[in-house]
């Protein structure tokens, strides 16, 4: 594999799997050309009958899937579905062999895939892995090279023809007889479908596949039936329950409480709060969600209200929408029920989906309309850049989701504690790298808050705060002090799996580990 130095200084391959691809050039260096793909033109008088099919092995039967076809799902059901064990498993049993499979997202519910890998029926996967699926391409177990994108990052290597898919399945809580389908009705209701948007535009066949249906027309409908071959009903879709991500509890760990006051006070201290347009996204962590309660507080004490926050929505986000904190919630994904149960029932409750909020290569998203942005990581190095895919040992065991897009913000702040069990946080250079220092302003710890020095102006914003200013060297050497100089994991020369930045380029490249 030819290996070349991008723009941040990593080895990453030029090709993969005989295809080539661009190294990462820097932000807003690279330019596409061209023109979106589409899939084939489609006939009514093709469709004049019913598109529904008495189960999944009709619809099987009829979408001629070969070996070597690309099979994508959504992943809006998170940890809770069960489509996508569903339909590989029967695709196995009719002997297919060295299938792509494109997710928007695995999860742990997904461990069945492992034996499939090992079996020879999927060969790589080109989406986020959480889990077992991830430790296993670390070992080396995927034939082929993995490819890791963010939700924005996604979408634009649908439309862009890097991502060709065969047959998507997507899973609906509600559709009708013609194919149009939302997420807020039904039993399995999981909030928005966006997810699954581009998989409904632009792959050569659709299936909509539902535990709910109902008489046409269904509405609203996040996916639209004239994108849809058919429409198969099953007896269960999924467990909405385990939609949750992490905790969804507010933490009551001291550090971390502390960590989330820090990251309000800085929003607060910037001064963006009071100026026009202030708006901001946050995760669903309990760290993140202790953090909107602190910025709620000090709106209130502002009289402040937010033009708008960003979901995925939770409880957290739905009372400040209806206290009147914010004027609307656009969403992604819904993180709990109650996300679900308001995106539903409130008018200012907008879901929305990867082209109009991440996608990088599009007039323009609302993704850098975000005036603050909160996320995590696993690593953060002294240039800043940050890692959310890799742990400390070297596994796979997480996904892009919308970081790097979210990292398009005014101010894109990193919470994390200066270490975990023995594992420092802010290291010399990172395993990984997800996102660049560029895109990176403030990392917030427990032992203090840098601000990136590219950042001037924020540096400017924040004289007179009583926040702990400090560099990010200091961190790093308060961290080591704390648990001593880490050992960088073992790697081959294998390159597994690649990240790419959300403009379709080389990011990182991850190497298989030594365990022998």
């Amino acid at each position: 594999m030819s290996m070349v130095k991008n723009a941040i200084g990593r080895e990453v391959p030029t090709e993969i799997d005989g295809k080539k691809v661009v190294p990462f050039k820097g932000i807003g260096k690279h330019k596409p050309t061209g023109r979106k793909v589409g899939p084939p033109i489609p006939s009514g008088a093709d469709y004049t009958g019913s598109k529904v099919l008495k189960d999944l092995d009709e619809a099987i039967d009829r979408l001629n899937i070969k070996d070597g076809m690309t099979i994508s799902f959504h992943h809006h059901l998170r940890n809770g579905d069960y489509l996508v064990n569903m339909v590989m498993e029967k695709l196995a049993a009719r002997g297919l062999k060295n299938l792509i499979l494109a997710p928007s997202a695995l999860f742990p519910v997904h461990e069945p895939l492992v034996d499939l890998i090992k079996r020879g029926v999927v060969e790589q996967i080109q989406g986020s892995m959480n889990g077992p699926v991830g430790r296993l391409c670390t070992e080396g177990g995927l034939k082929k090279t993995a490819v890791l994108r963010s939700h924005g990052g996604r979408y634009r290597a649908i439309q862009d023809g890097d991502l060709h898919i065969d047959v998507a399945f997507i899973a609906a809580p509600t559709a009708d007889p013609h194919g149009n389908a939302n997420g807020v009705h039904g039993p399995s209701a999981c909030g928005p479908l966006g997810f699954a948007l581009a998989d409904s535009l632009y792959a050569d066949k659709v299936v909509v596949v539902t535990d709910n249906m109902v008489p046409f027309p269904t509405y609203p409908w996040s996916i639209e039936g004239g994108n849809v071959d058919y429409v198969v009903p099953i007896e269960k879709l999924g467990d909405p329950t385990q939609i949750v991500s992490g905790t969804t509890r507010i933490t009551t760990d001291p550090t971390r409480l502390k960590i989330a006051a820090y990251a309000a006070q800085l929003v607060r201290d910037s001064g963006l709060m009071e100026e026009p347009g202030f708006s901001f996204q946050a995760g669903a962590g309990g760290m993140s969600l202790a953090f909107i309660q602190y910025v709620a507080e000090y709106m209130r004490e502002k009289k402040v209200v937010a033009d708008f926050v960003r979901g995925g929505s939770t409880q957290t986000l739905v009372n400040m929408l209806e206290e009147g904190l914010t004027k609307f919630i656009l969403d992604g994904q819904s993180f709990d029920l109650a996300g679900v149960r308001s995106l539903r029932d409130n008018w200012n409750h907008i879901e929305t989906n990867p082209f109009v909020s991440y996608n990088y290569h599009t007039k323009g998203c609302f993704a850098p309309l975000v005036k603050a942005s909160v996320l995590g990581g696993t690593e953060i190095d002294l240039n800043f850049n940050v890692n959310v895919n890799t742990h400390s040992d070297g596994y796979l065991l997480h996904g892009i989701g919308g970081f790097q897009d979210s990292a398009d913000a005014y101010m894109t702040i990193i919470t994390v504690p200066l270490y975990r069990k023995k594992n420092p946080i802010i290291v010399d250079r990172v395993h990984t790298v997800t996102a660049p220092g560029d895109v990176i302003d403030a990392v917030v710890t427990d032992a203090g808050i840098a601000i990136n020095p590219k950042r001037q102006d924020l540096l400017d914003r924040l004289k007179g705060t009583d926040l702990p200013l400090v560099s990010i060297e200091e961190l790093h050497e308060k961290a080591i002090a704390i648990t001593g100089k880490p050992e960088k994991p073992k790697t081959k020369d294998r390159v597994v799996a690649v990240i790419e930045w959300r403009d379709g380029t080389i990011i990182d490249a991850v190497r298989e580990l030594d365990v022998d």
